[in-house]
């Protein structure tokens, strides 16, 4: 890693750098990137999904949010960078102390937001400091056995998945663009081509998105951008009249045409390189929510119905593991970690339309469970300890939902400290299950719901409560999430959501208690004002050996007799033996 920050440092001063940003983004911005885009990976060994370095010409920094603060400390050496909190102290505000006036900060402005981009430059300029746009990566440049792009052909979802035409969508969503009055709208996140166009793809199995952008007009025409080796046969016949396909490269030159137009654009999601080219044209940027986003968080009843379907397959799998694991620890066999994941992925790969995890595996035995994003791939895997406990957060993409579940399993008897954690974080699950809210409500108004109890006693997580969750898309869905950090989006009917608190103590142990949600209407007539309340989707038992009953209220026993029984009355059918057995057993009522 030092040969490699030598080399980038000697890149910086033959264009007269002083500093240089690297974040962990690629040029769609999304969570999920190719192995070809993973800089920051190159560079500095962190594996983790968020992150950003600062490389100065005498030192570095790293920045990680809360999830990672422990992972980073064993994967980035100390030796060559400080490391940081990405929100307490963020790096344009480290950057900002560390530079004098008269010196530059560069960056790729396809790997940041227009936002960020446009904020770095009053934050560093408040300072007389510069900042520069530089589209020639150096990272790229150095990264001399960067691998190849990965090219495959994406897949025409079928209607009966989706519940709407490709067309259907582009007009939908044009009319929205024209209530703005504005001529077309940049469409960035793939996850919202792949929406609109009903396509998915297979470059990342576990995000299936095109690798694309566009921009939709509003006649509902789209000028879609990306490498026509992706788009399969029928694809022209399937999105329907009106779509033309650019590469990437194009995207200026189609913009030669849009002078004087006004173009929306999200200045937070979308990259400040694409922004920066509707100025550039002479188009009017318009800043303004990817019209897309609100429409695909919404459900409709068709995928609803389809997420269903999967999260019963999925709840099939992850009680038929659960069940295997408590026969494997009863005799005896402490399986490693990957082992364990490996037969947790056999069993929902054996499902109906199942396509891939939703993301890695996190399996963590014992004090690897205090690290909330965990990969037992980056290491010799971890083996499970007696009198301990075992987290295992996991999904699958399937053709007609994307699941998220995680259950924290006691292996022997962990001790009373656990178990009152353990049931602290219930509660806290169980109150934002049943939470009712009025219209306008946001996830961040609900937060403390399910933090509530851990406060109580003094404790906290350092992580979002609930992300959105698409429908065969990405398993982190915006705009929608329940977090402590601002958010203006309110819930809505058809919203996925996770509620999924927890509790990390560092070199010890780790727990979460993972659903997903679907916000609906509440069905009372009588009500002054109508609520909105959640239905759990996932369908797997917790494990009540890590239960303080003398912490639970009469209410949340109820809750979660009610629950094990709607788990165990969707999941008998399908299973059998000593599989059925385990679940009549781990969902047998429980007393006050």
């Amino acid at each position: 890693m030092e040969q490699r920050l030598d080399s980038l440092r000697r890149a910086m001063a033959e264009r007269g750098y002083d500093a240089l940003v690297v974040p962990r983004a690629d040029e769609f911005l999304g969570e999920y990137i190719p192995e070809r885009n993973e800089r920051l990976h190159w560079l500095t060994g962190f594996t983790g999904s968020a992150g950003a370095a600062v490389v100065l010409a005498d030192r570095a920094a790293m920045f990680v949010d809360g999830r990672y603060t422990v992972q980073v400390q064993s994967q980035v050496r100390d030796d060559l960078y400080s490391f940081h909190h990405l929100v307490d102290e963020p790096p344009l505000q480290w950057l900002a102390e560390q530079l004098e006036s008269g010196q530059t900060v560069a960056c790729d402005p396809r790997l940041h937001s227009y936002q960020w981009c446009e904020q770095a430059r009053e934050t560093l300029g408040a300072m007389g400091v510069s900042l520069v746009c530089d589209s020639d990566n150096l990272v790229d440049r150095c990264w001399t056995e960067r691998p190849e792009e990965v090219i495959r052909e994406a897949l025409l979802l079928d209607e009966a998945f989706t519940g709407e035409s490709a067309e259907s969508k582009r007009v939908r969503m044009a009319a929205l663009v024209a209530q703005v009055d504005c001529d077309a709208a940049l469409v960035f996140a793939p996850d919202s081509v792949s929406w609109l166009l009903n396509v998915r793809g297979t470059d990342m199995p576990q995000l299936p998105v095109l690798l694309s952008f566009a921009l939709l007009d509003v006649q509902g025409s789209l000028a879609l951008f990306t490498d026509d080796r992706r788009l399969p046969a029928g694809f022209r016949a399937h999105v329907g009249e009106g779509v033309e396909v650019y590469p990437p490269a194009s995207f200026t030159g189609v913009l030669a045409e849009m002078s004087g137009r006004r173009i929306l654009a999200d200045p937070a999601n979308a990259s400040a390189w694409t922004q920066q080219a509707i100025v550039a044209a002479g188009a009017e940027l318009v800043a303004g929510k990817d019209p897309v986003l609100l429409a695909k968080a919404c459900k409709n009843p068709v995928e609803l119905a389809g997420t269903r379907a999967a999260h019963l397959r999925d709840g099939v799998a992850v009680s038929r593991f659960l069940a295997w694991l408590a026969g494997e620890v009863a005799a005896g066999n402490l399986h490693d970690e990957a082992v364990l994941a490996d037969e947790l992925y056999r069993l929902r790969a054996g499902g109906e339309y199942f396509h891939a995890c939703s993301f890695d595996t996190i399996s963590a035995a014992g004090a690897n469970a205090a690290m909330c994003h965990y990969n037992h791939m980056n290491g010799e895997p971890g083996t499970l300890q007696r009198d301990s406990v075992y987290l295992c957060d996991s999904g699958g993409q399937y053709l007609d939902g994307t699941t998220d579940v995680t259950r924290t399993v006691a292996i022997g008897d962990p001790g009373p400290e656990v178990r009152r954690l353990f049931t602290l974080v219930l509660k806290g699950h169980i109150a934002l299950d049943r939470a009712r809210f009025p219209r306008g409500t946001t996830g961040m108004q609900l937060d403390a719901l399910a933090r509530q109890y851990l406060w109580a006693e003094g404790f906290d997580f350092d992580h979002g409560t609930g992300h959105g969750v698409g429908v065969f898309l990405s398993v982190h869905e915006g705009p929608q999430r329940i977090s402590k950090t601002a958010g203006d989006t309110a819930l809505m009917p058809g919203m996925i959501v996770s509620n999924e608190p927890g509790y990390y103590r560092d070199g010890r142990f780790g727990m979460r208690c993972e659903n997903l949600l679907v916000v609906r209407e509440c069905d009372d007539a009588d009500a002054e004002t109508p609520m909105l309340g959640f239905e759990a989707l996932t369908l797997a038992p917790f494990d009540v050996s890590l239960l303080d009953m003398t912490l639970l209220t009469p209410e949340e026993v109820d809750w979660l007799n009610a629950y094990h029984a709607r788990v165990a009355d969707s999941l008998q059918p399908f299973v059998s033996g000593a599989d059925a057995a385990w679940l009549a057993s781990a969902t047998a009522v429980i007393g006050h």
